[in-house]
């Protein structure tokens, strides 16, 4: 029965108003029904995109820390190849110094100092935009824009952070060299009770020793870990990373020299980490070489291979271009 017909049932009040109020009513329950059921299907979809997300989410902490927490294992179990010496190697009879560029000044310099960089600079971005969504959301949270960026950035920095200290780490414990201050450190003395001083212990690789002066079991753990140098690798990592980020993203038009002031200062702060090992006698001068090639060499890889700062991602952005992309045509063909 169509409407027309209905609609005359209900004017002329004909045997058919009733059937025509049983067919408007099983339509307001099919149309309910309808609308339930597409209810469902989206709030289905949307759980299983939260969990899409929440599960890549949770594989990126996974994968971060099965890199980093060897790192810990090494710093609280591991222990360095026992490696001897000679009694006339000059190069480990440096005085001990303490450290210019303490832990926690390379901390600040290698972690809080890019990670806040990174942070201000997505949000100024963003800020351009007008704080757009990123078409993301968790639960009932419209993750925006620059905090996805944050997160991507942050993450991808931190991922390398971990595999260059790991690099560092194997090569530290499995070369176990000495430090330039082991003798001033350690005053060794072999089992015979017969020190360096005696003549019959020249021109002898000495393995089996104990120190005199008795240092903490944490020093004598240090003072083998020589080759590579940590802060080197670390400080190179993550201030020339900055600096190519900064490269990629800052695009303050206010100066152009500024962009590249922050970067020469940088490199500077990297550059006077690895001069201060060789000078605090805590590396030899190849320590600190070898050192910086593994940060520099893993900022590199990890730029190229896995971040996208160098990426043309979203149509209409302000980001720089890499040259790649300028060269590729626009419609696909190589």
């Amino acid at each position: 029965m169509t409407g027309d017909s209905c609609e005359f049932a209900e004017n002329e009040r004909s045997p058919l108003r009733n059937t025509c109020a049983t067919i408007r009513s099983d339509t307001f329950v099919l149309s309910f029904r309808n609308n339930a059921a597409a209810a469902d299907n989206n709030q289905d979809a949307t759980m299983d995109k939260n969990t899409k997300i929440l599960l890549k989410i949770g594989l990126d902490f996974l994968l971060l820390l099965c890199v980093g927490f060897p790192i810990l294992i090494f710093f609280i179990w591991g222990e360095p190849y026992q490696r001897g010496f000679f009694c006339d190697d000059e190069s480990l009879r440096h005085p001990f110094h303490e450290s210019t560029v303490r832990n926690w000044m390379l901390y600040i310099i290698g972690l809080i100092l890019p990670i806040s960089i990174m942070i201000v600079t997505e949000v100024v971005l963003e800020s351009r935009n007008g704080y757009r969504p990123s078409n993301i959301r968790i639960f009932n949270w419209e993750v925006p824009e620059w905090f996805r960026q944050c997160y991507v950035k942050i993450g991808i920095f931190g991922f390398g952070a971990a595999c260059s200290q790991l690099t560092t780490d194997i090569a530290k414990y499995s070369i176990g060299r000495l430090r330039p201050h082991f003798y001033s450190l350690c005053q060794p003395i072999r089992a015979d009770n017969t020190t360096c001083n005696d003549p019959q212990n020249q021109g002898i690789y000495i393995e089996d020793f104990h120190c005199i002066n008795d240092p903490t079991h944490r020093l004598l753990k240090e003072m083998r870990l020589s080759f590579p140098s940590g802060h080197a690798s670390f400080s190179a990592y993550t201030l020339i990373y900055l600096s190519i980020y900064l490269q990629a993203r800052m695009t303050w038009s206010g100066s152009k020299l500024m962009r590249h002031a922050l970067q020469f200062v940088f490199l500077m702060m990297f550059w006077f980490t690895a001069l201060s090992r060789v000078s605090d006698y805590k590396h030899h001068w190849s320590d600190v070489l070898s050192g910086a090639l593994i940060g520099t060499t893993t900022a590199i890889l990890v730029v190229r291979f896995i971040s996208d700062l160098f990426t043309y991602r979203r149509q209409g952005s302000s980001l720089p271009i890499s040259r790649r992309g300028l060269d590729t045509p626009s419609n696909g063909e190589l």
